[in-house]
């Protein structure tokens, strides 16, 4: 997809919160990691998608943070590329978990190829409320790109809150809209059903055909 200019570009909501308090990015950090020094499971996304591929899989981590998933399934014997727009969180990525390809990039606008990478992924991950961080007018644009750089069998996994801005109802609709279909809904990433009153959602997606 074609990128704006810098004066164009429509800033995601992360990239707000982050201009307001310059810390949070490092604070986010931190919390993931003191979470992790306290012995609490923090991979349970991964290994869902380590289950989903056989050994060697193409991951892209989209929205991937400071690298906590993308690292794991990297450690797993997948082939992983991770992107998020904020630097700070992939230069924590990268000296945390070196392997796998960490890029800075805006997920509304990621050109794959352009930037030597083959687009053509077994599995998309989008965890932690990423798609709530994005802008709302970039959201369909995201799941767009997520049906454009999928393997032909390839599926996209999305896991966000309740309350958080994106209805669930409109989040499917864009994904239909964007060329997805709702393969599984869950409300748990340790795969619990899901249900009309659930506060989470896990969606399985494929490319329609």
């Amino acid at each position: 997809m074609s990128a704006r200019t810098p004066e164009e570009r429509i800033p995601s909501q992360w990239e707000e919160i982050t201009a307001a308090d310059p810390g949070h990015s490092m604070w986010y950090v931190e919390r993931f990691r003191a979470m992790e020094a306290q012995g609490k499971d923090i991979v349970g996304e991964a290994r869902l998608v380590d289950a989903m591929l056989g050994r060697g899989g193409r991951v892209l981590d989209a929205g991937c943070g400071l690298g906590r998933l993308g690292g794991y399934l990297h450690d797993a014997g997948h082939v992983v590329v991770g992107v998020d727009v904020d630097p700070v969180l992939i230069s924590v990525a990268e000296e945390d978990h070196p392997g796998p390809t960490w890029l800075v990039g805006d997920l509304a606008e990621l050109d794959l190829p352009a930037r030597g990478v083959t687009a053509d992924f077994e599995v998309i991950v989008c965890a932690g409320n990423v798609m709530t961080f994005l802008a709302p007018s970039t959201r369909e644009a995201v799941l767009t790109g997520f049906a454009a750089d999928l393997a032909p069998t390839g599926r996209v996994v999305v896991g966000f809150g309740a309350d958080r801005g994106y209805e669930f109802s409109q989040f499917l609709a864009d994904a239909q809209a964007s060329g997805l279909t709702a393969d599984l809904l869950f409300s748990t990433w340790d795969l619990r059903p899901f249900s009309e009153d659930s506060d989470f959602l896990v969606a399985v997606l494929s490319r329609a055909h």
